[in-house]
């Protein structure tokens, strides 16, 4: 028997923590009958586990927000989740939470203060130290809570969230559910120390072991957890150990697990032993434990035959489109503005594009006061390149942060901002490091928006680009990456006009902007940029020569490479389109330019193979064959790594061959 301390909590009290036990366990037993039936297509059941997320709910205040896993529907349930529309949620229907685009837990509802998990697992700890953080810089006293499994401790996840929370103070409950085993792999084959919660001590935060079967030992921990977190401002870890009583999934089965375990955690079981003591203490009798299932039974039922009423879906192309990019506010594009800040220099006098950048970011500093700036070395230091300096005296360490080596971590916190209604921009001290955070920008940013309606506000400035001889690993043109993603958005300025407006019109845009900027081009190039605050449309190109004979489609460095090109040969005349957005692109423009010349050139700094221009190619060959009087060509970086030395890495630039393709092409 189970050692309850009920404390001081009512017989009335109790009676609904029972009550909010059993429902997620009931509604699991309904679902496995219907998953043996086909009428739902996976479960992945958390019987047995109840009383860690049933528990942990009902100690938080409703509008504090909780990360739930896919074992964790005690967290839906508590919350006051419609059934109905989990169930439909379930059933890939539109009425779900999801439109019919996730399945199971893989959703969230703002309503409710849940961020709905993706596959990785881990990436959902570090999206509760961006909910946190912004409690945190309102002043107001909430908590976030996220949770993993023990097999998501090995994740890099884990640990970075761990230490951001940590390092910046911030009152996140981590809490481990520790069953035994990631699918079928034990915990001996998982991890070496003793007890997960001892790792707490390697971040400087205290944790708890606890047993998580006990519903009143779960809820008393995360309250008292949960008031420590408020009044230290500090993170806490929470190990609950647990079992799970079914597979991994129902079509993994339990051959992998000793039968004997089952027989020790079956007299565990939290809802069993939570009835028994009920009853022991004369609080409930058999009869009313009977007529409380009745009344759930009755519940589930009634919201399952609701749900099963509802209509197949009939796919509409427009919307599944419409629907992957938030939808712009109406200021977004705006022009000018007489009230808008104005940068104290002579508009008239060219300025580098590393200016521009570093303008137009303070302006939008100035203009949005709920944007964060987050990097290494970005506060004091003023960054690698120096493009902040100078703003954490101005705007203050809260909202000019320097982080840990973690690019996952801050790109998940990043998110975590935006769902509390912040803006954000993380700086990639080299685009080639964001590597390391790649899962959160394609898993979590892109998706989140198609997935279950919610806008990523987050602009990852990504230096970028070779030409300064830095070699392999700082030196990486990587674009390409992020164009096949839907649900991003990808600028690449050349000028420092573009530069300005571009970054500005990324910080006013609700989706996630990759901005990329050319590291060479930051003190080479200068021009004419507006003291206001302005915007660059995302999206569209600009026609910077005019010309008949060939077209050079490009951007970045590669638009200077052309102009260089055009000014040596002025007896070529060329059509130069500076795409400035690679996604979406401007193919309105591309097509104008092939239709003007005939011949195109595709011009990029990144390789041949995979490069965007591959893509442009294709769509050109499909949509404008009509007006080709030659194959279009491309010019690219050589198909292999960048290299360090100043006179291979000339080599490996597609500037080395830019004349020769062009001249190839004219001759055909």
């Amino acid at each position: 028997m189970m050692d309850f301390d009920r404390k001081d909590l009512t017989d009335e009290t109790l009676i609904e923590f029972f009550r909010k036990l059993l429902l997620p366990r009931m509604i699991e037993e309904k679902m496995l009958v219907l998953l043996r039936q086909g009428k739902i297509s996976k479960w992945f059941s958390g019987i047995g586990q109840e009383a860690v997320a049933v528990g942990a709910a009902l100690a938080l205040e409703e509008d504090e927000w909780i990360m739930p896993l896919h074992r964790n529907l005690g967290v839906f349930t508590t919350r006051g989740m419609s059934l109905e529309k989990l169930f439909l949620q379930w059933q890939g229907r539109k009425e779900g939470f999801s439109k019919g685009r996730e399945r199971s837990f893989h959703f969230g509802s703002p309503e409710h203060h849940i961020c709905g998990m993706i596959s990785h697992l881990g990436p959902q700890l570090t999206i509760a130290n961006g909910t946190s953080l912004a409690h945190k810089l309102r002043g107001e006293q909430k908590v976030s809570l996220a949770f993993t499994g023990e097999g998501g401790t090995s994740e890099g996840d884990f640990h970075e969230a761990l230490n951001v929370a940590s390092v910046w103070d911030l009152p996140v409950i981590f809490i481990i559910e520790n069953n035994g085993y990631g699918l079928s792999t034990p915990v001996n084959e998982q991890y070496r120390c003793e007890s997960l919660v001892d790792r707490a001590k390697g971040y400087g935060m205290e944790g708890v072991r606890i047993d998580g079967n006990n519903l009143l030992s779960v809820f008393d921990t995360v309250q008292g957890v949960r008031d420590y977190c408020l009044k230290n401002q500090r993170p806490y870890l929470i190990e609950c150990m647990t079992f799970r009583m079914r597979g991994h999934e129902e079509a993994s089965g339990v051959k992998y697990v000793p039968q004997e375990l089952f027989e020790e955690w079956a007299k565990k079981d939290p809802v069993v032993n939570f009835e028994h003591y009920l009853i022991e203490e004369d609080i409930l009798n058999h009869e009313k434990v009977n007529e409380i299932r009745e009344s759930i039974r009755q519940y589930i039922d009634s919201e399952l035959k609701a749900g099963f009423i509802s209509d197949t879906i009939i796919p509409d192309t427009a919307e599944e489109l419409n629907d992957v990019y938030a939808t712009p506010s109406a200021d977004y594009g705006m022009a000018v503005s007489e009230n808008s800040p104005v940068a104290n220099r002579d508009a008239n006098l060219p300025i580098r594009l590393f200016d521009a950048v570093r303008e137009g970011m303070h302006q939008a500093m100035q203009r949005h006061h709920n944007l964060i700036l987050m990097g290494q070395d970005i506060a004091e230091y003023g960054g690698a390149f120096k493009i902040t300096e100078g703003f954490v005296n101005e705007f203050g360490k809260a909202r000019v942060r320097n982080t840990p080596l973690c690019e996952s971590a801050i790109i998940g916190a990043a998110l975590g901002l935006s769902l509390e209604g912040y803006k954000s921009m993380m700086e990639m001290q080299f685009a080639d490091f964001v590597t390391v955070g790649f899962n959160q920008i394609v898993n979590n940013l892109a998706k989140i928006h198609y997935r279950w309606g919610r806008k990523a506000d987050v602009v990852i400035r990504m230096p970028t680009g070779g030409g300064v001889g830095a070699g392999p690993f700082h030196s990486q043109s990587n674009e390409a990456w992020f164009v096949h993603t839907p649900g991003l958005k990808v600028v690449y300025p050349s000028t420092p006009e573009d530069a300005k407006g571009l970054l500005i019109a990324a910080f006013n845009d609700p989706n996630p902007v990759m901005y990329f900027e050319h590291k060479a081009l930051y003190r080479s190039v200068t021009g004419i940029v507006p003291a206001g605050y302005y915007e660059i449309p995302i999206g569209k190109a600009k026609q910077v020569l005019a010309g008949e004979q060939v077209s050079i489609i490009t951007y970045g460095a590669g638009v200077h490479w052309a102009l260089a090109f055009a000014d040596s040969n002025p007896q070529i005349s060329i059509d130069l389109v500076d795409l400035r957005t690679l996604l979406p692109i401007d193919w309105d423009a591309v097509r104008s330019s092939v239709e003007r010349t005939g011949k195109v050139v595709i011009l990029h700094e990144d390789t041949l193979t995979g490069g965007i221009g591959g893509e442009i190619s294709a769509w050109i060959a499909e949509h404008c064959f009509k007006f080709l009087d030659a194959p279009v060509k491309r010019c690219a970086g050589l198909d292999t790594p960048i290299p360090f030395n100043l006179q291979l890495e000339a080599n490996f630039m597609a500037k080395a061959r830019l004349e020769e393709t062009i001249r190839e092409l004219l001759e055909y």
